[in-house]
């Protein structure tokens, strides 16, 4: 036993060392972008576009849905049931909606705090690859228990001075979980995504099964994709406030 214990000790100094080592931001960053298909491949997307449904209210309502992004920040996403469809769209510079749900058939410019909520899902590459880029700051906080799993917890702090954490899974480092902490309105709140079902289209991993919704607020809206198309034709003005509209 007493020759044994310098060896065991030996080594659980070496492992203890390996793992600081492995476990640091930037090489947890650079393990999620080469997840993901790589840097190159996910550069070579300039657009993305997903059709699938939407399931509210704890499955109360289905609803056709169509989500297109594309770079560097514009996203428009579309719902349809019972022949009515509600559009919320972000050109990069203004955000505008159609809500016909809520007896608004016109459009109309989105309020600033909806904006800034709305533009943060236009991403591609995704919040770590986006903060690494923008020179944000990132930390990571060791391990945190997501359902049972123990994802890799990173935090990024905006330059805007919002923060979000990011959850890793610790096998495939792709993301399981996003919280945003958010002031909408005046009120602060905390919006969870959860991210699963993984399929591989262009090059890319894409997540077709989205949970998201504010902490503590009911049920999230399920977001759940049959289809993901890579650098789709788009129209110039697909993103931008209608024209129509403006006249």
């Amino acid at each position: 036993m007493r020759i044994l214990r310098p060896a065991l000790l030996g080594l659980g100094l070496w492992l203890a060392v390996a793992q600081a080592h492995a476990l640091t931001a930037a090489e947890l960053v650079a393990k999620n972008i080469e997840a993901k298909g790589g840097a190159a491949a996910l550069q070579s997307v300039e657009s993305l576009r997903r059709e699938g449904r939407l399931i509210v209210n704890g499955g109360q309502f289905v609803l056709d849905l169509h989500e297109t992004k594309q770079r560097p920040e514009s996203i428009r996403t579309e719902i349809s049931m019972q022949g009515l469809s509600q559009v919320q769209a972000y050109d990069g510079k203004e955000g505008w909606r159609i809500d016909p749900f809520g007896g608004r058939k016109d459009p109309e410019r989105m309020p600033a705090d909806d904006v800034r909520e709305y533009a943060e899902d236009a991403s591609i590459d995704g919040v770590l690859a986006d903060a690494a880029a923008a020179g944000q700051q990132i930390d990571y906080l060791g391990t945190e228990d997501i359902d049972g799993t123990p994802a890799h917890k990173l935090r990024v702090t905006r330059k805007d001075g919002g923060v979000q954490y990011v959850y890793l899974d610790p096998d495939y480092f792709l993301e399981i979980r996003v919280e945003s902490q958010r002031t909408v309105r005046g009120v602060k709140r905390t919006a969870v995504t959860d991210y699963g079902n993984y399929e591989k289209v262009g090059g890319v991993f894409w997540p077709l099964s989205i949970e998201s919704g504010i902490k503590g607020e009911g049920d999230p809206a399920k977001f759940e994709y049959r289809t993901a198309v890579v650098n789709p034709e788009i129209a110039p003005d697909y993103f931008s406030f209608p024209a129509t509209a403006k006249k």
